[in-house]
């Protein structure tokens, strides 16, 4: 039992088809922009100053909106501005696929009720997997984090799908972990396939597909989870603690990584692909 995004649920049920799951995924990415993109199509910001908030966000866990008010790029009516303009088009995705003609209203409901209960039994499945293990603080941690980060800087939600199996873990072409070394030390790592990789490298670092060779794209994913470390450090250490902590590798399969020690690693689903969270 896996926790699954509505349109995964959907496609998985063979309620709707690859070709309207990314219709309505692309619909809902256009209806949804981040505060950045907005600020820039308002005229408020230029790129140069988006791209200067988003990167303060990758070592600060705040807003973009707070982080542009401090550094005096938006005033406060500004802000609410951009903020009336993000939720007026916003559209929920169920929404888009009766929008679209895919399904019915009624359809719709029958199958979110379906999907609640589906959410429920996996949710159950994965804090009875968390629940009593040495890890379960640090893992419970980066969930959260995760959860925190990846819209921000991917624009795309993460939800934990359950416990990573052997074959979650032999999928992933490319894993990433960082250690620290201290009286509590952590392991972080993510793995997933080239396209996942790919995906998450052109969101991550804002650039086209053709910009992005496979080197910078390990690059990329190093560099996402040396931030995730850095955010779980924080909400998990103590403030006085001192650690000394490693550069990203990637020279470890995501099963090897795993091996390593004593680890926990989750199935983790976002709009760019699936990914294995390790940690340790």
């Amino acid at each position: 039992m896996a926790a699954k995004f509505l349109g995964q649920f959907l496609l998985e049920r063979g309620t709707i088809t690859s070709p309207q799951l990314l219709a309505a995924l692309d619909a809902q990415r256009a209806s949804n922009p981040l505060l950045g993109e907005l600020a820039v199509h308002h005229g408020m910001l230029s790129e140069a100053q988006a791209r200067r908030i988003n990167e303060r966000q990758r070592a600060e866990d705040r807003r973009f909106g707070d982080i542009a008010q401090d550094m005096g790029l938006l005033d406060g009516a500004q802000l609410d501005v951009l903020l009336a303009a993000q939720k007026s088009a916003r559209k929920l995705f169920g929404e888009i696929l009766v929008e679209q003609g895919t399904l019915t209203r009624d359809q719709l409901e029958v199958e979110l009720a379906a999907h609640r209960q589906d959410l429920d039994e996996a949710n159950h499945a994965l804090a009875l997997g968390i629940a009593g293990h040495p890890l379960g603080e640090t893992v419970t941690s980066a969930i959260r984090v995760c959860n925190r980060l990846f819209p921000r800087l991917l624009g795309s939600q993460c939800q934990a799908a359950g416990i990573a199996d052997a074959a979650a873990l032999a999928a992933c072409d490319v894993t990433a972990h960082v250690r620290i070394d201290a009286a509590q030390p952590i392991l972080i790592g993510l793995g997933c396939s080239r396209s996942t990789l790919q995906a998450t490298a052109c969101a991550l670092l804002s650039i086209t597909p053709e910009q992005c060779d496979d080197e910078l794209a390990v690059d990329a994913l190093g560099e996402l989870v040396n931030v995730l470390m850095g955010y779980v450090v924080r909400d998990t250490l103590p403030d006085d603690a001192s650690y000394r902590a490693h550069p990203p590798t990637t020279t470890l399969s995501a099963a090897d990584v795993v091996a390593t020690g004593t680890t926990l690693a989750l199935s983790m689903n976002t709009q760019h692909g699936g990914f294995v969270l390790i940690v340790g």
